[in-house]
């Protein structure tokens, strides 16, 4: 089963991984020093977590290839008795114009010239929550799903009681009412952006990072509850959007193998969207498993989804991560063009398990 599942994977242009399981020090970010991180501007998003049915191969085909799904493709993608295919119950993170969570944003289908910022590629992915050294980020969170949920920021400040994620870190009471916010509940997370958030001395001058559940973190970003955060160094940065005033694209990838048997919703989309008899017998357990694991790129397959844009001549900065374990080793490869990252000129570049890095095309 290993030797088909990483024939599949090569199948993609750019493969994805699994999740990845955290260690105490990812929690450090709660002790660190906030310096700088009170003079700059509030901002704040409304975002929910949303469920939804998510089509991860629209297109009904290979679009990589050109072609109709040949019998290993069929493996990930076709419905049928006791197989869900490529349409699958999710948590979703998505954005919203006010508390109030009746007005979603729409996200673009295109970027015009000059437009920003604009993300048209997103997919599954939540919104970009986007501030500048010095900012204060406010978050307010609803949770339309049916299990508890959060959001837990990497990079930024933040203090015990807007962390979003739970283990035995000696506090309780409303310290605790972040970690897992109740279905149908609302909870306001308040983030501060200090120096060491922003870009350091190779990075150009915005770095990105990312944002998940953390009430069960594995469960919750296989059930698709992950976004993106964009922090630009100060005096480069559009203040009204925070947006880098260097780059005139912005793209977005999101690299995984979501594994749909440790999502949320694995039994409830086994007994609504696969075939009769919606159950697997025990001689079909590994196949059933691995029909669940879905190589996508922003949450879809086989190039099912949006074809980035862009111009000869635009200054384009382009920002790729992933979770994962330790058998999800990423290569994403530019055709015919190169990226600059830290100094450096490639076509090819690393992408391990947990890694959020940002790019420069050169075109």
């Amino acid at each position: 089963m290993r030797r088909r599942l990483l024939g599949a994977a090569l199948l993609l242009v750019l493969t994805g991984c699994g999740v990845r399981t955290v260690t105490p020090a990812h929690h450090h970010d709660a002790e660190a020093v906030p310096a700088a991180a009170t003079t700059g501007r509030g901002r704040t998003y409304y975002i929910a977590a949303d469920e939804v049915l998510w089509d991860y191969a629209p297109h009904d085909r290979n679009d990589i290839a050109g072609r109709p799904w040949n019998d290993d493709e069929k493996v990930f993608v076709q419905n049928g008795p006791t197989r869900i295919g490529h349409v699958y119950r999710k948590s979703l993170y998505r954005g919203y114009t006010d508390a109030t969570f009746t007005n979603r944003i729409a996200a673009p289908t295109s970027c015009p010239a000059g437009v920003k910022p604009c993300d048209d590629t997103l997919g599954m992915m939540g919104p970009v929550i986007r501030a500048v050294v010095g900012d204060t980020i406010k978050v307010v969170f609803k949770n339309n799903t049916h299990f508890p949920a959060s959001i837990h920021p990497h990079g930024v400040f933040y203090t015990k009681n807007a962390e979003g994620a739970p283990y035995s870190d000696g506090t309780g009471g409303s310290d605790k009412a972040d970690d897992a916010v109740a279905p149908g509940d609302t909870f306001t997370y308040t983030w501060k952006v200090p120096d060491r958030a922003g870009p350091g001395p190779m990075d150009g001058s915005s770095v990105m990072w990312m944002y998940h559940s953390h009430t069960d973190e594995i469960a919750d970003t296989n059930a698709g509850l992950i976004g993106p955060m964009v922090i630009t160094a100060r005096g480069k940065a559009d203040l009204a959007t925070a947006t880098p005033i260097d780059v005139d694209r912005e793209i977005f990838s999101y690299f995984t193998v979501e594994n749909e048997n440790a999502s949320l919703y694995r039994d409830k989309n086994l007994a609504e969207l696969a075939g009769s008899p919606n159950q697997v017998s025990t001689s079909d357990e590994d196949g059933f498993e691995e029909s669940n694991l879905m190589h996508s790129i922003n949450g879809y397959v086989y190039g099912n989804g949006p074809v980035p844009s862009m111009k000869v001549g635009q200054r384009v900065r382009w920002y790729t991560f992933t979770l994962g374990t330790e058998v999800d080793l990423h290569t994403p490869h530019w055709h015919g063009n190169t990226v600059t990252t830290n100094g450096m000129r490639s076509d090819m570049i690393q992408l391990l398990p947990g890694m959020m890095k940002r790019y420069r095309v050169v075109s």
